[in-house]
């Protein structure tokens, strides 16, 4: 168990330097920043990630940044969770949906959030503070503080 402790926090390490020096000033991560395998983060010309204190990316996460992606202290995140902040344009249907652009608009996950396995979090969404979100949600709306999100959408109150 110490060995495999070990191995994800070296490979930790090791990953969070490669992206720091891949993307410069568009990835700024706190203390205590964990994953573990496969997680990808892709970050486009214009896009930025900042990480609080003490979060942890279970396996094969994702982050696709196009504008803003925000992630507060204590969260913890599943396994398969992907953060989309952009979005294919379609309006025009005499054009490919590849060649008409994306519309983004930023994330914010607020502070001590619990993201469950499978969850899809869209543009433009912001996630309270102290929330947890239930596997296999899609998130495309914001969530307040203090809330639970069930797998068929319902939002309940906190405590």
């Amino acid at each position: 168990m110490l060995i495999l402790k070990l191995k994800f926090h070296l490979k930790s390490l090791f990953l969070k330097w490669i992206y720091r020096l891949l993307y410069l000033k568009k990835f700024q991560f706190g203390a205590r920043l964990t994953f573990r395998d496969g997680f990808h983060l892709l970050i486009e010309k214009s896009g930025k990630v900042i990480i609080g204190n003490h979060v942890f990316f279970n396996n094969f996460c994702s982050i696709n940044a196009m504008l803003s992606v925000t992630i507060g202290d204590d969260c913890i995140f599943g396994e398969n969770v992907k953060i989309y902040d952009h979005n294919h344009c379609y309006q025009n249907k005499s054009q490919p949906i590849s060649k008409q652009g994306f519309s983004t608009a930023a994330i914010q996950i607020g502070r001590n959030c619990w993201i469950g396995s499978q969850v899809t979090i869209l543009k433009g969404v912001t996630i309270g503070d102290n929330s947890i979100i239930g596997a296999g949600v899609v998130v495309y709306q914001d969530v307040p503080e203090n809330s639970i999100v069930l797998s068929n959408g319902e939002i309940r109150k906190r405590g």
